[in-house]
């Protein structure tokens, strides 16, 4: 379909997943935290990142079988629900923000790394694996240094502000 390799009606369906969850999430982060615009936009974010990662559990045209992106996909439920459970339940009391801030925020480093990837594996003469692999450390070293330096800060600024 458009002429982009692997990329069937259910192909667009996982993209469209995808596309909206790089929309939510970066407007999520750039709200202001703890508000009803950032709680409603974060939910958008959760569900579309769960549709993005069931369609993900379903596409075997790469491998034909079972692959690492699968597993990339149960890494990324997995921070998906680290994240949403310290805020849902607003559990641990003292550190809840932190833990909800810092496991999203590396959800969304993952989504954007795998978005960084699938472009590089399209650019003509790009081999498949140093596409993939350099993608990824290239976001995943920007994005812990993002979060190292600014969550901490962030959840400490929820925790004084905030009635919980």
């Amino acid at each position: 379909m458009f002429g982009i390799r692997g990329l069937d009606g259910f192909g667009l369906v996982h993209a469209g997943f995808g596309v909206a969850a790089l929309v939510f999430g970066a407007a999520v982060i750039s709200q202001p935290k703890g508000t009803l615009t950032h709680r409603r936009i974060g939910q958008a974010y959760v569900v579309s990142m769960l549709l993005l990662n069931a369609t993900a559990l379903a596409i075997y045209d790469l491998y034909g079988h079972f692959g690492p992106f699968h597993v990339a996909s149960f890494t990324s439920l997995a921070t998906i629900i680290a994240g949403f459970l310290p805020a849902f339940l607003r559990r641990p009391e003292t550190s809840w923000p932190a833990l909800h801030a810092t496991f999203m925020c590396w959800s969304y480093v993952g989504l954007v790394a795998a978005f960084i990837s699938e472009i590089a594996v399209r650019v003509p003469g790009m081999r498949f694996s140093p596409a993939v692999v350099g993608a990824t450390v290239i976001v995943v070293a920007f994005g812990a240094l993002a979060i190292h330096t600014k969550v901490p800060k962030i959840a400490a600024d929820v925790m004084k502000r905030s009635q919980f």
